[in-house]
Order: C-alpha cells, then sequence, then structure tokens
C-alpha cells in the first residue's frame, strides 16, 4: 500500500486500471479472476482483466445511505451469492433501525434490477478456489468494499485480492484492520490525505451508464482474436 506521498491525477478509469494491472502481475501464474465492483469499477477491472489475461466478473454491492445526506453511506449491502450487510455503527445511531430496514430492502431491489442488466444469461465465472481480484475505482468510506469482501469470502476463493487506485487514508488506517481480516492482501496505488472525493483524483470521473457497463462486460467477455482467425482478415 502507497503512503500519503504526492498525490497524482489518473486521466481515466482505463489509466488508473493500467497502472493497478501493473502492481498485480505477481498474480498472473495463479491464473485469477477479476471481480468488479460496478459501476465505475468495471471500467477499471476490464484494464486489469485483460493485463493479467483473467476473466471478469462482478460484485452487486449497493450503499444503504442516510435520509439526511444521500452521499452518506450508513452502510452497505453486497450479493456475490451470499448477501452480506455492513453498518457503520457511528453514523448508524443517526439513524432508525427501520430506516435501514427499508434503505436495504431498496438496495436489495436494485441489486436485482442491475443482475438482470448486467448479468442477464451471460455465465458467471467460478470463484471456489481461485484467487479473486476485488477492483473498484476507489474506496470512500469503505461499507461497500467490507461488503463486497465479506459476499466474496462466501463463495470460497483460495486467496482474496483488494485491489483499488485510490483511498483516503485516514479512512484507509481506521479500517484497515477489517479489511486485512477479510482480504489475504490489499493493494492501494495512493493514499493521500487529505482526500476530499475519490473523483478529485481522476481527471475524467464521468459516471458510467448501464448501457457503458453492458458495453464493457461485453466486451470482457468476448475471447481474444486468434492468430488464425487475424491472418484471414489480412490484406
Amino acid at each position: 500500500m502507497s503512503g500519503p506521498g504526492i498525490p497524482f491525477r489518473f486521466r481515466d478509469r482505463i489509466e488508473a486500471g493500467r497502472r493497478l494491472a501493473a502492481r498485480l502481475t505477481h498474480l498472473c501464474d495463479e491464473k485469477p479472476v477479476v471481480l468488479a465492483l460496478p459501476r465505475g469499477g468495471v471500467a477499471v477491472a476490464v484494464e486489469v482483466a485483460g493485463a493479467l489475461h483473467a476473466p471478469l466478473d462482478i460484485v452487486l454491492v449497493r450503499k444503504i445511505v442516510a435520509p439526511f445526506q444521500p452521499e452518506l453511506a450508513v452502510g452497505a449491502v453486497a450479493d456475490c451469492g451470499h448477501i452480506e450487510t455492513v453498518i457503520n455503527p457511528d453514523i448508524a445511531d443517526f439513524v432508525t433501525d427501520a430506516w435501514i430496514g427499508r434503505e436495504k430492502g431498496r438496495q436489495l431491489r436494485e441489486i436485482e434490477r442491475r443482475r438482470a442488466v448486467y448479468i442477464g444469461d451471460r455465465p458467471r465465472v467460478p470463484v471456489a478456489g481461485r484467487t479473486a481480484i476485488l477492483v473498484d475505482d476507489g474506496i470512500a468510506t469503505g461499507a461497500t468494499m467490507l461488503a463486497a469482501l465479506r459476499s466474496v469470502r462466501h463463495a470460497n476463493p483460495k486467496r482474496l485480492v483488494l485491489a483499488v487506485p485510490v483511498a483516503p487514508l485516514d479512512i484507509l488506517l481506521d479500517i484497515l484492520p477489517e479489511l486485512r481480516a477479510e482480504a489475504d492482501e490489499v493493494i492501494c496505488l495512493q493514499a493521500p490525505h487529505p482526500f476530499g472525493a475519490i473523483g478529485a483524483f481522476y481527471e475524467d470521473f464521468h459516471q458510467l451508464d448501464d448501457a457503458e457497463v453492458v458495453r464493457l462486460l461485453d466486451a470482457a467477455s468476448r475471447p481474444p482474436p486468434t492468430l488464425a482467425s487475424t491472418s484471414d482478415h489480412a490484406p
């Protein structure tokens, strides 16, 4: 994990993914599977999967937000074949259990909607007994990543690696014991302080829509062209 240092900005998620992949080459021989957190994590994970010649799949996870601040995560819920819920006790004290229950239900419905759109009849990549690399475009509070890690752990990977381009130093240090309890290895390219928001460390941090996520997943699922097929179209 990189220290505070001098923070830099990625051009976009493609560059972030390529930089991240360069730090993960030691895993190539393990024939890993790359798991992305939609939406933004998919664009980063596509680059990682391509560089490692690894299959790509997704972990569906959603924030459980506070009623008074939609950007504030009370916790998160993830589903990678097992529903896992993480609640931030410091924030949960300011909302009711009834609110958390309703919001969790709403986010589970959104997870099901995304499952139908992103996955549909696409075959899932087996995780059991394999090295799984969980990728997002950054960590803000850590709740979604913790929920995702715990959900993936129930799929029985041989090894579970967390890989992100950027995370706030104070949050990362605060939740690092929990992350390391769930992940066998944590890779973070930079952990600046002060932080602000993930988007501040990208020149292009546009919000991906469903169509872009599906396009990226479709492209990643296509096998690379073989030498024979390439020569067939050679001039």
